[in-house]
């Protein structure tokens, strides 16, 4: 079975092949943040889940409290549908949404885009877990993921694949979320969690299932 590391590190493979240089100065620059320690103020296990209440793609306010109501949940924070990497996650989770939902959970996935682009690249007729809309970076900030878009990527995304970040997140510019998922409890508490400002890599849909079996 192919894992989710396996189908980023294809993908990354990819630019390696396109783009030997960029590929080069993006390995580099990755491992100076994650030498910095970029995200490493991420809510921690065992803390409280910061609350926050945020459109869906339909401009609905969903809240989390509500959610957890109804059970654990997965708070998936990912860059955006234009991102590679995020659209191997986003599917990967939805794969597995039915074992999500076994154990009582739900998966929402957190990202800037405004509500209506954050699907552009996702069928919504086969969307079947929710989206919500952090365009100031305020909810990102509070998990501790947000990250300031070092001008290497900025640059790239506008000048080699025509994404202004202003445009697509309408008004925030240079602040992207680091790529991070939380399993948070009913009682609202950080159960289990993976951060890592290296984009290319993501929490494993196994090890999502297996946290939510931990709540028991």
């Amino acid at each position: 079975m192919t894992t989710l590391r396996d189908q980023t590190t294809t993908q990354f493979a990819k630019l390696q092949q396109a783009n030997p240089e960029f590929a080069d100065q993006i390995e580099s620059l990755l491992n100076r943040a994650r030498d910095f320690g970029e995200g490493n103020d991420a809510i921690a296990v065992g803390q409280p889940a910061p609350s926050f209440v945020l459109p869906n793609a339909n401009g609905e306010l969903i809240e989390l409290s509500d959610l957890l109501a109804d059970g654990p949940v997965v708070i998936m924070f990912y860059r955006g549908s234009w991102c590679p990497y995020c659209n191997l996650q986003l599917r990967a989770m939805q794969d597995r949404l039915a074992e999500i939902a076994e154990f009582g959970g739900q998966l929402i996935a957190v990202s800037p885009e405004f509500p209506d682009g954050s699907l552009s690249l996702i069928e919504k007729a086969e969307l079947q877990f929710t989206v919500l809309s952090d365009q100031s970076a305020q909810v990102s900030s509070q998990y501790g993921v947000a990250w300031e878009v070092p001008e290497l990527i900025l640059d790239h995304m506008q000048n080699d694949r025509g994404l202004e970040l202003t445009k697509i997140n309408d008004g925030s510019g240079n602040v992207l979320p680091i790529p991070a998922t939380f399993v948070v409890s009913r009682d609202g508490v950080v159960r289990w969690r993976y951060v890592n400002v290296d984009y290319r890599h993501r929490a494993e849909p196994d090890d999502v299932i297996a946290a939510l079996r931990g709540l028991e």
